[in-house]
């Protein structure tokens, strides 16, 4: 459509400078549409009148949340499109920016390719290979019409009993570090002459990405998640900071805000760390978005004298507020905070700038709606090549023999019969863990494709060897049926968050008696499946060889790949393995420091030509 010149919007002209166009669009914008851009509601309950009417800033999927069961790559983008068709009929057209949790490849969309977890990709100290993961993991995310994830999580976890350890790439802050590689690959790589700390996005397959959680979450007493964090200044900085600073030099879109709290003080409500820190000093120009319900968590109970916590948050210099369901509370209260003269129109500006900077980077205005030549990204086989790849260099060998001159692994290919064993050995969900399909993850195989571990090893294996499958064999079973080697793969159950924190750390039942059962009878590999190191020393001696596999995601071919010698063993410890948990916390350079297996330990093999 050609305007007529005095119908010219400089806010809408792609060769305006991105400052010029958001103080034009700005220039034109009531409070109540600023207010709007600062808030983002969760997708069940917006409508195109919300949208239309209130200008929201942003919507989300909370974990699992989708268009329905199993819904396909077109019906995200039905959905989405449905959505910013709404935000573009408000008054100034501003669109709204859809963000979801991809912590692991796309990890909420039936059937995406999921990649290992952090934990597993801090094992490969493969920053090339994590820079690859992101930018798949954009191309799938904008197959389904999103152009902003909740990713990655920086955290640095200082104690295996939290349970977002698995999302923690090491215990070091240099692993930590090294790892941020996966901004570029999430949003592109920053123009060498792009001013430092400014968002970047580069094209119509990268997305937005956001640096979490904002400070010292992996730190907290005991690992107990959303807790107290008690590290001074220098600590703060040199453990829980270094990724933040590689963050923002890389263009990291957006910055969430922690529910853990630094010495007693929340962080949704620490003005000195992410105004003074994070946008003042380390001069961070993206937004700074709130977690889930992550304001009203100031106060305890949470959401009680919810006009404070708002004014906490937004004054402590959050820019988005994950709403996720009162989005009409939480503007009403806004509203009346800046009529009042409490909260200011500058800090007001400060947030609806970032937030617009973002959008602009994203060129959401010139093409708000998804791009559906991508669809057939989604689980691309390349993609799952690429996580094959990942869950083979995430493999970290514990235990290879009594010596090194009889070494169990590689496996033989051709043996009589083999007995595959344990809770893990076919079961996608559990391989995958939590943020899988939903926010706790899954049991079981029909909610992504993929394949299981026991699979695996069915087609690594000599087509003439026999293959025995039994989840938890008794002794007499694994003694009368002369097995030439058993293969058992045992772990954590899925979980997420809170509900992962665990002070026993042991493997779920029946996996210890299966270990029990199987090794004290044959020759035996054990394989584990978990998040973070588990109890394992009270076997360790019945074990012939130890493999950690950490939460692999979909491509369970990838174990089979390494224990059969296609490929060698190369990953190394991305944290310390201990020997009971009344040693925790116990990290690498802790005077007590007396670990099962150190951090960084690592056996390797040579590959085998495949036979």
């Amino acid at each position: 459509m050609i305007q007529a010149e005095g119908d010219y919007i400089k806010y809408k002209d792609p060769k305006q400078p991105t400052n010029v166009r958001i103080r034009d669009l700005m220039s034109r914008m009531t409070l109540a549409e600023k207010i709007g851009q600062m808030t983002q509601i969760e997708r069940s309950v917006a409508s195109a009148d919300v949208l239309r009417d209130y200008s929201i800033g942003s919507i989300l999927s909370g974990g699992g949340s989708a268009p329905h069961f199993n819904a396909k790559a077109q019906d995200w983008i039905h959905m989405i499109n449905g959505f910013q068709n709404a935000s573009l009929s408000s008054r100034l057209g501003i669109p709204m920016i859809y963000g979801i949790d991809a912590v692991h490849g796309h990890n909420n969309i039936y059937k995406a390719t999921i990649f290992p977890h952090n934990v597993g990709l801090g094992a490969t100290r493969d920053p090339d290979l994590v820079k690859r993961i992101g930018a798949a993991t954009a191309l799938e995310v904008r197959a389904t019409g999103i152009p902003y994830v909740f990713a990655p999580c920086i955290a640095v976890c200082r104690d295996p009993r939290w349970g977002r350890c698995y999302e923690s790439y090491s215990e070091d802050p240099k692993v930590v570090e090294m790892m941020t590689e996966i901004i570029p690959g999430l949003q592109g790589d920053v123009p060498p002459d792009s001013r430092k700390g400014v968002p970047y996005v580069g094209g119509k397959d990268k997305v937005a990405a956001c640096a979490k959680h904002f400070v010292g979450d992996g730190g907290t007493t005991k690992g107990i998640d959303e807790n107290n964090t008690v590290i001074g200044y220098h600590g703060l900085m040199s453990i829980h900071m270094p990724g933040y600073f590689h963050s923002i030099i890389k263009g990291v879109s957006t910055v969430m805000v922690s529910y853990s709290s630094w010495n007693g003080q929340k962080m949704h409500a620490n003005r000195y760390l992410v105004k003074t820190v994070l946008k003042d000093i380390l001069k961070f120009r993206g937004f700074v978005i709130s977690d889930w319900e992550g304001i009203d968590r100031i106060t305890y109970p949470p959401h009680s004298n919810y006009t404070e916590s708002v004014l906490k948050g937004i004054s402590a210099g959050i820019d988005m507020i994950m709403v996720p369901y009162n989005h009409t509370e939480f503007i009403n209260i806004v509203t009346d905070l800046v009529n009042n003269n409490y909260i200011s129109t500058d800090r007001i500006d400060d947030a609806v700038r970032r937030i617009l900077r973002v959008k602009f980077t994203l060129d959401l205005f010139e093409t708000p709606l998804a791009d559906e030549t991508l669809v057939d990204q989604l689980g691309s086989q390349a993609h799952r090549d690429l996580a094959r790849e990942a869950v083979r260099k995430s493999l970290v060998l514990l235990k290879n023999g009594e010596n090194a001159d009889a070494p169990v692994l590689p496996l033989p290919k051709k043996a009589s019969r083999i007995l595959v064993a344990g809770s893990h050995a076919n079961n996608l969900g559990y391989q995958c863990g939590g943020w899988t399909a939903t926010w706790q993850g899954v049991d079981g195989n029909n909610y992504t494709a993929g394949t299981t571990i026991l699979s695996g090893i069915s087609a690594a294996a000599d087509p003439s060897t026999e293959i025995v499958y039994s989840k938890n064999p008794d002794a007499d079973f694994v003694k009368s049926n002369n097995f030439s080697y058993a293969i058992v793969v045992v772990g954590e159950t899925p979980y997420a968050e809170t509900a992962g924190d665990s002070l026993n750390l042991t493997i779920a039942e029946p996996g210890p008696s299966t270990i029990v059962n199987v090794c004290g009878n044959v020759k035996c590999v054990v394989v584990t499946v978990s998040g973070r190191p588990v109890v394992i020393e009270p076997y360790e001696s019945q074990i012939d060889a130890l493999v950690a596999a950490w939460l692999p995601g979909t491509e369970g071919q990838g174990v089979a790949d390494v224990l059969f010698g296609d490929y060698g063993f190369t990953g190394k410890l991305p944290r310390t393995w201990f020997k009971t948990v009344d040693q925790l916390p116990m990290n690498v350079g802790d005077s007590h420091y007396d670990p099962l297996f150190p951090y960084d330990f690592g056996l390797t093999t040579k590959p085998v030509n495949a036979s």
